[in-house]
């Protein structure tokens, strides 16, 4: 089948059946219910494998009540929103192309997901809410009464991309109502579980907790969703039974959101997704954006062009997953890998058209040696015409930059890019280096260090073992690929003097200890022409190379999700961890 294209098997009893229908309807044009003229393409299988869906329950804090308000209040509630009144306003919010938004009490600032608590909208919430508001908290549906209201309303086949409202915007409750039409919404924590929850017509849906804080809700655009078939079944969870399973015709919806405009700093169970949290437990350096610059122009560019040709020659695998990407991306797409280095992934996939960028003047011709597209370019500047690319990668780029800013901001440049429906993907370290009891390849690495160190005998030196080790370490982009500075820094090898102090300095092939840190990098001499280092001699009396020092944020579990959900145009399609690194696929909307 086409990839990333939808597809339905059907069923027959016999053979012969199969091959009647195979026959009678491959390459028919037919007419869908929306007036869509449609050609079926039919193969035929003996065959079909798919994964029985277990039962799952609602994320913890979740709640769905049924019939809240009878149809005669859903008629009023409907009529009072007035949508052609706002047409020329300035709050008006025009750019949501495919719903429409209005907001009471306060104003939601969809450029920087927040509410302005100083300035409240004239009026507040509408009368007609006041006592269906009342008759909830009175039922203990809902706990705090809200003073702040978004009402939106979509067409068939639009939707909201995934996202968690902020948490220092607003406090733990929030509640939704659905009127005019039934839906599915998907609810995804950061592991990747997704729950597809019915949200009938007149239903009211109620996030706490967990639900609200951890994981994200969203409407995939479709102008049908898969349902239960059986009667019974309103809301809820859409069970994998494919024996219980129809469509159902999306009509227009209306959603209105009720929340509580937080006062105080949110102190949540989700400290690495929270804003509120993260925001007091950054750290202090750097204290600005030209901070932020220079920083990264003597940690990451200058150092990046010093060890270019040492650097290539350590990067030669590429990683399944980033292959399996690229792979599976139509014949033709424009793809545009921004932070490309040596290249390694810009010849995987000979049926794509792939442009690479660098910040390194030496990494980019050594691109070019292998008759690739690359240019020089700043990761938060890239010189391509917005929605230009089907496709971008960004692999061990990201943490690189030194604020959440900044790493924000070279996430948006990657959305900028992309078309509608395009896809990126993003790699960047983990702090987490051992993960459901495993170890990274990055610790593992260490282990067979130590191993090797306690065979050497008296008279041969650390140094001289490394040497030895430095061609077969470092072929993954999850890990440097040096031996610790700390084991020679004390004995007058040429290390560069490192001028902030307020960064650690990290000891290669251990465990992270600090978020924003300095990772030692050892200088080959001559990589890859055939020369290595001699072997030392008495300790010292050869100079193994300079140890130049590179900037890293390393991302906690849940933070480069939390970073991709401040942008208001993309849906995380997939996260996960991959041998000491946190990747995202987001897909822009």
């Amino acid at each position: 089948m086409p990839p990333n294209k939808p597809y339905s098997f059907v069923r027959y009893k016999t053979v012969e059946e199969s091959k009647k229908a195979y026959d009678t309807l491959n390459g028919k044009e037919i007419v869908d219910d929306l007036g869509q003229k449609i050609i079926l393409y039919l193969n035929f299988v003996e065959k079909a494998q798919w994964k029985e869906l277990g039962l799952q329950a609602l994320p913890p804090g979740l709640m769905v009540i049924e019939d809240i308000i009878s149809s005669e209040d859903e008629k009023m509630l409907l009529e009072s929103v007035n949508w052609t009144e706002d047409t020329d306003n300035q709050n008006f919010q025009k750019s949501l192309k495919h719903r429409r938004v209005k907001h009471f009490g306060y104003e939601f600032h969809y450029e920087n997901n927040h509410v302005d608590k100083d300035k409240p909208l004239p009026g507040g919430l509408p009368d007609i809410c006041d006592s269906i508001l009342e008759k909830w908290l009175k039922e203990g549906f809902i706990k705090h009464k809200p003073d702040q209201l978004t009402v939106n309303q979509y067409e068939p086949g639009h939707g909201i991309p995934a996202h968690v409202d902020t948490h220092s915007a607003f406090e733990d409750e929030i509640v939704s109502l659905s009127l005019g039409s039934e839906i599915v919404m998907d609810f995804k924590h950061p592991d990747g579980v997704t729950v597809p929850v019915m949200l009938p017509c007149r239903s009211l849906l109620v996030m706490t907790g967990e639900s609200r804080y951890l994981w994200t809700h969203g409407i995939t655009p479709r102008k049908f969703d898969t349902v239960q078939a059986s009667r019974g079944h309103k809301s809820g969870i859409i069970t994998g039974d494919v024996e219980d399973l129809t469509l159902s015709k999306r009509g227009i919806r209306t959603s209105f959101t009720f929340r509580k405009v937080r006062q105080t700093p949110c102190n949540c169970s989700y400290p690495l997704v929270c804003d509120s949290q993260m925001k007091e437990t950054s750290t202090s350096f750097p204290e600005s954006d030209k901070e932020a610059s220079q920083l990264e122009q003597e940690y990451v560019h200058q150092v990046y062009e010093e060890i270019a040709r040492h650097f290539s020659s350590t990067r030669h695998t590429p990683w399944p997953h980033i292959v399996e990407f690229l792979k599976a991306l139509p014949s033709g797409s424009l793809v545009a890998d921004i932070g490309c280095g040596n290249g390694k992934y810009l010849g995987i996939n000979k049926e794509l058209y792939m442009i690479g960028c660098d910040r390194s003047q030496n990494l980019v011709d050594i691109c070019r040696e292998k008759h690739y597209q690359a240019f020089v370019c700043d990761a938060l500047a890239v010189p391509i015409r917005s929605g230009s690319c089907d496709a971008c990668i960004s692999i061990a780029v990201i943490h690189h930059f030194a604020t959440a800013k900044r790493r924000v901001a070279a996430l948006q440049e990657l959305v900028r890019l992309l078309r509608p429906g395009g896809k990126a993907l993003i790699y960047v370290w983990a702090m987490e280096q051992e993960y459901n009891n495993n170890k990274s390849k990055y610790l593992k690495e260490n282990r067979i260090s130590q191993e090797k160190k306690e065979e050497i005998s008296n008279d041969t030196s650390v140094q001289e073992l490394l040497v030895k080790q430095m061609p077969d370490v470092g072929n993954q982009d999850s890990a440097p690929s040096v031996p610790s500075i700390n084991d020679f820094q004390d004995r007058g090898y040429n290390s560069r003097k490192v001028t902030n102090s307020k960064l650690p300095i990290h000891t290669n092939r251990t465990s992270f200890h600090s978020q924003d840190l300095l990772v030692p990098w050892h200088l080959k001499e001559n990589p890859g022409k055939g020369k290595s280092i001699e072997p030392f001699g008495p300790l010292g009396s050869h100079d193994p190379g300079p140890v130049f020092h590179r900037y890293y944020h390393v991302f906690c579990e849940g933070e480069m999700e939390a970073a991709c959900q401040t942008l208001s145009n993309i849906s995380i399609l997939q996260s996960y961890y991959d041998q000491g690194n946190w990747c995202v696929i987001l897909q822009k909307v």
